[in-house]
């Protein structure tokens, strides 16, 4: 095995990509003895073509939706959920605080199949303080509805006589509603027996909770399989206005969604992500419960089968929904679609002109500064930037000719780092204390430009009052993503997540191609405002190479700001050229100290888990894969 490692390491230095595209490989070797899957792939080309369907399949074998079909996610089911004797316990369970959850959904020509077996998992739920409050909007009264609907004397319906749009009509239910708090829920989806138990138990513990939302995954019709679960991070408000990564299940206040007036008609299509970014702008009391609580039905009609194709006009309501949301906070920008359907990118105006610092430490291999240096002269859009390269211990006599031939020129100034021994953090503090700019940017000089307008779309973010830092897309030279954010504890410590990955081939859920808050990005490109170095203390001296960046991110989070990772910008990184491997025995000693220390230093992260990831997801992995064993869920 050791033999076979150092070979592969050999072959393929830059991180396992290899092995990474084995474990792909032999998924997709396995899925395609599926019966489901070849039913699947056949209706695909039927309604997209087979360039369309081809495409959505390359998406379909990185982003773990094989993985899920080879029974992973079933063994984390298996593993993980109530059994009976545990669902048979809520039921007697007696709860402090017993609010009546009011579930509304708006009907029209609703398939009564699908309606049926929707009620009845309500009247399974082990939590019975419920009510479901409906609405019907369809051409004619059905009475095949009417006898479910009286099923259950906590069933409300009401049939409209006429259509008045999906936020009419849901308008309707939330006139019927007499609970305490209001779940959002569609006609043809389903509840696991205990959601509206954990629903409950989160309310009394979080007495003052008044906007849950739980993870999801998608029930096939065809097969009858559960997969492609949504394991979601903790509230983030840039991810949310780049994706309703919230959507379902969603649980509000009554008092709350009274106070927002309800659904708005113009917002059809996109009624439920309109009122969730309102919501977010009167509360904070915001709970994400990390189980699956919520089963979306995949089906001919439904979005969750024909995606894009169901409901175009959706994402162009959500774009509106996005604008007035950042309207009303007074944010300046307008939205356009993102890099993957049902993504959005926000352009946020520049407040002014202010002066940007590029902080570059370099020592010796001038043919990799030259590159960086060529790349950002060459195609930078944005004018009021200082490049400050910090001269740290060079022996070459042909880099301090080239310091000479450039300083002063093309907004370029060298400082000589005084000190012999490498530190990164403290070569960083040295070069932003000489800056000029109110932004600094720390940027390898291992790096290689793509992105023109970079500047400009990281100020964007660096501006904003709540932002403490902006990160980056990197890739190395064969295209393959070397940064797509930081997970504090993966690897143990906190590591990179899709590296390896092909460009243009999304992973989970494509974060690695929407903005997003993380905990953490990689230094080797972030903006900061000068400002914040100085109320966090500037990087920590006693991280010398490693995790100083991860250190500075979650300082600066522990001001109550945030951490935006912004795929727009990307370079080219060719990694730690000059500072060469860790290959000697003081080196590594050195690597355990700076572990042991950040262990120390950020315990409670490490033992309760990154908030923008989620407890069900595996640590050992940087693909977002699904833990095969049984998850201590800690209860919010």
């Amino acid at each position: 095995m050791k033999n076979t490692k150092r070979i592969r390491d050999r072959l393929f230095p830059e991180g396992g990509k290899f092995r990474n595209y084995l474990r792909i490989m032999n998924r997709f070797v396995k899925s395609i003895c599926s019966i489901t899957f070849w039913k699947q792939q056949k209706q695909a080309i039927k309604e997209k073509g087979f360039k369309n369907a081809l495409i959505d399949l390359k998406k379909y074998m990185v982003t773990g939706l094989v993985e899920n079909t080879l029974d992973a996610y079933q063994s984390w089911i298996n593993l993980n959920e109530p059994t009976e004797k545990q669902l048979k316990q809520e039921i007697n369970f007696k709860f402090k605080i017993n609010p009546k959850i009011s579930i509304i959904i708006p009907l029209y020509n609703t398939p009564k199949k699908f309606f049926e077996e929707l009620v009845d998992c309500l009247i399974n739920q082990t939590y019975s303080n419920w009510e479901l409050c409906l609405a019907d909007g369809s051409p004619k009264r059905d009475e095949e509805i009417n006898v479910i609907c009286e099923k259950d004397d906590r069933i409300k319906y009401k049939f409209l006589g006429e259509n008045k749009g999906i936020s009419g009509n849901s308008n309707e239910a939330l006139a019927m509603v007499t609970g305490e708090y209001i779940a959002l829920l569609d006609h043809d989806d389903l509840l696991p027996r205990n959601s509206l138990f954990e629903v409950v138990k989160c309310i009394n513990n979080n007495p003052q909770v008044e906007f849950i939302y739980t993870d999801e995954d998608k029930f096939d019709e065809i097969g009858g399989k559960r997969y492609a679960p949504y394991f979601k991070s903790d509230f983030a408000p840039d991810t949310l206005r780049a994706n309703n990564y919230i959507c379902h299940f969603s649980i509000f206040k009554k008092e709350l969604i009274e106070k927002l007036g309800g659904f708005r008609s113009e917002f059809d299509g996109a009624q439920d992500y309109d009122l969730i970014l309102r919501m977010t702008e009167e509360t904070n009391n915001i709970i994400h419960i990390p189980k699956v609580l919520y089963h979306w039905r995949v089906h001919e009609l439904s979005t969750a089968k024909s995606g894009a194709t169901a409901k175009p006009y959706a994402y162009e309501a959500g774009k509106k929904a996005i604008q007035e949301h950042i309207d009303r906070l007074g944010l300046k920008g307008n939205v356009e679609d993102g890099n993957t359907l049902g993504t959005y990118k926000i352009n946020y105006e520049i407040i002014g002109n202010p002066k940007v610092s590029i902080v570059i430490p370099n020592k010796d291999y001038i043919s990799t500064l030259k590159v960086c240096l060529k790349s950002i002269n060459k195609l930078t859009t944005y004018e009021n930037y200082e490049i400050i390269i910090v001269e740290n211990n060079s022996e070459e006599k042909e880099t301090f000719d080239f310091y000479k031939e450039i300083d002063g020129k093309d907004k370029i100034k060298v400082i000589y780092y005084p000190e012999k021994e490498f530190n990164y953090s403290k070569i960083i503090n040295f070069g932003v204390k000489q800056a000029e700019g109110e932004y600094i940017v720390q940027l390898n000089n291992d790096t290689e430009l793509i992105t023109p307008n970079w500047i400009q779309e990281m100020l964007g973010y660096a501006q904003r009052e709540d932002v403490g830092a902006v990160g980056a897309e990197l890739f190395y030279p064969d295209g393959t993503i070397q940064h797509a954010g930081i997970i504090i504890g993966i690897g143990g410590v906190a590591g990179h997540v899709f590296r390896n990955l092909p460009k243009n081939m999304h992973g989970y859920f494509s974060k690695d191609a929407m903005v997003q808050n993380l905990s953490a990005v990689t230094a080797a490109c972030i903006m900061t405002k000068k400002s914040i170095y100085e109320d966090v203390g500037y990087m920590d001296e006693k991280f010398k190479v490693a995790f100083n960046d991860v250190d500075f991110c979650l300082k600066i989070r522990e001001q109550g700001k945030l951490i935006v990772y912004n795929p727009f910008v990307q370079f080219i990184h060719y990694e730690s050229k000059s500072r060469g491997l860790e290959d000697t025995f003081e080196k590594q000693e050195r690597f355990k100290g700076e572990i042991e220390r950040f262990n120390k230093k950020w315990k409670k992260i490490l033992q309760d888990g990154d908030p923008y990831y989620n407890i069900n997801l595996r640590l050992d992995n940087d693909q977002y894969e699904i833990k095969q064993e049984k998850v201590k869920f800690e209860e919010k």
